[in-house]
């Protein structure tokens, strides 16, 4: 008994890729997959894979400052369109390809780096892995701001080019109580 003939005999269950939001996807995978195989650019996958690394570990690593994730923020909307404008991806659209996966997982780490600076940037305190180098004791340990950040953050996408929008979820804690870590 195969899958395959599992839905051929319960069509009622049958993945539904008839339906409209999985034709949305496919087209819009589609589209980027076209888009990416029909650039001329003159710069491999690799090289804007490297760079983002670098913007990241330098500027929203462990320890990062405020400078530092705006220049970021400023930085990789500009690699991502340079990405898109520049990237030579060979290959052909119906075959396996590992540079064409590659160059979809640049894109979505394009993305999401800014995303992880700008939430670095909105945690305006030091907490865990969110070290804000304006935000520590005079020994240099974190200085957090329970007050204002006290919740679990989660970021929505909005569309292409537009800013996300910030959930919120309090953290209130019954059993334990918050105190400043010392790692001393």
């Amino acid at each position: 008994y195969t899958i395959g003939s599992y839905f051929a005999a319960h069509p009622q269950f049958r993945p539904g890729t008839d339906h409209e939001a999985f034709k949305e996807v496919r087209e819009g995978v589609q589209n980027m997959t076209r888009r990416l195989l029909s650039n001329k650019g003159k710069r491999t996958v690799t090289s804007f894979h490297r760079e983002l690394g670098k913007i990241l570990w330098e500027k929203c690593g462990m320890a990062r400052n405020e400078a530092g994730l705006k220049e970021a923020l400023k930085r990789i909307p500009e690699l991502r369109e340079e990405f898109w404008d520049s990237v030579l991806v060979s290959g052909q659209e119906n075959e396996i390809n590992q540079q064409l996966e590659h160059a979809g997982r640049v894109a979505d780490f394009l993305e999401f780096g800014e995303l992880l600076c700008q939430d670095a940037l909105h945690r305006d305190e030091s907490c865990g892995g969110h070290f804000r180098e304006e935000h520590q004791t005079e020994e240099g340990e974190a200085l957090r701001n329970d007050d204002a950040y006290s919740y679990v953050a989660a970021w929505e996408y909005t569309g292409e080019k537009t800013k996300p929008k910030l959930h919120k979820e309090a953290l209130n804690y019954k059993e334990v109580k918050m105190i400043q870590r010392s790692y001393k």
